[in-house]
């Protein structure tokens, strides 16, 4: 059994370790807001841009944009994995990186060239080790991301898809559902899909028309769409939109949630040192209390042998 200097020790050893916990709770805790607030700022947008591209695309000519095409044949593709540049963040990084890693083998198997663009140094320390070297790296920036991130990532995905370098491109990282919840999402960015962001990220569906019972069964009407000045100039602002959207917006949610989980990782850890420091306190008052019994024991024992 230990004595009591070892379970002290233990004790002071754990308690310090909660403060560092602690700390990083609050120092996650102060940083959701101003990550949620970005997120908050930027969804409007996001949907916007992305509604607006699939409405429109169907009434505009194929060969007006090059990325609103769907190739014959999927040669190669690229997969932009969004991770974190620090852990302690529970399962954030790792669930996110097995996802991305099973999406590259199924792609290898169907006898796709895969290429990876790596956010974070988890992610580019994930597939380094791994064999795989990131056509682009970004580190330092997980927390905080930038535009030029977003915008060097989508020249690349959209001349590659022009010229055909790249037939499909994917992007997977965590949703912030919420402040203490986060989701996995894999999306494609290109071809196009006609899934929207409310479908691809879970979000509350729209309200119901409160005017609709004053309507007499009016039908809706569908308008002619007039592409000023042309429908190329008009396609390709939409599809460079779409393209930075995606993956700023891809970025900025990732940070949100990052936050999120290492404020929940690191609740529990504090959780679990109070109650680890719990325990120990009581045995070390267990383990006190029986060597001054001891003691006690001894001394009335060596009085007792005295008086005989």
């Amino acid at each position: 059994m230990p004595n009591l200097h070892d379970i002290e020790r233990r004790i002071n050893s754990v308690s310090s370790t909660k403060q560092i916990t602690r700390t990083m709770e609050m120092v996650a805790a102060a940083k959701i807001r101003r990550a949620s607030e970005r997120v908050a700022s930027a969804l409007p947008w996001a949907c916007a841009i992305s509604d607006m591209l699939i409405s429109t695309a169907k009434y505009a000519p194929m060969q007006s944009e090059p990325l609103l095409q769907t190739h014959d044949e999927v040669k190669r593709a690229l997969v932009v994995v969004v991770a974190s540049d620090r852990g302690l963040a529970g399962g954030f990084n790792s669930n996110v990186l097995r996802h991305a890693e099973k999406l590259i083998k199924e792609k290898e198997r169907q006898g796709v060239e895969v290429e990876v663009a790596a956010c974070g140094k988890k992610a580019i320390g994930y597939f380094s080790y791994r064999g795989i070297k990131p056509v682009f790296e970004f580190a330092g920036l997980s927390a905080d991301p930038t535009y030029e991130q977003a915008a060097e990532l989508s020249l690349y995905a959209g001349d590659g898809y022009h010229y055909g370098k790249l037939d499909e491109v994917f992007v997977v990282y965590n949703h912030a559902k919420n402040a203490a919840e986060q989701t996995l999402v894999e999306q494609q960015v290109l071809p196009i899909n006609q899934q929207s962001y409310a479908d691809l990220l879970g979000l509350t569906p729209k309200e119901e028309d409160v005017l609709e019972k004053y309507r007499d069964g009016e039908k809706k009407v569908v308008g002619d769409i007039d592409f000023e000045p042309d429908p190329e100039s008009v396609m390709f602002y939409l599809m460079k939109a779409y393209l930075r959207n995606a993956f700023y917006y891809a970025l900025l949610d990732s940070a949100a949630g990052e936050q999120g989980a290492r404020r929940n990782a690191m609740k529990s850890a504090t959780d679990n040192a109070n109650e680890m420091v719990s325990t120990l306190t009581r045995v070390y008052n267990r383990v006190r209390q029986g060597a001054i019994t001891t003691e006690i024991t001894e001394i009335v024992g060596g009085a007792a042998a005295l008086e005989e």
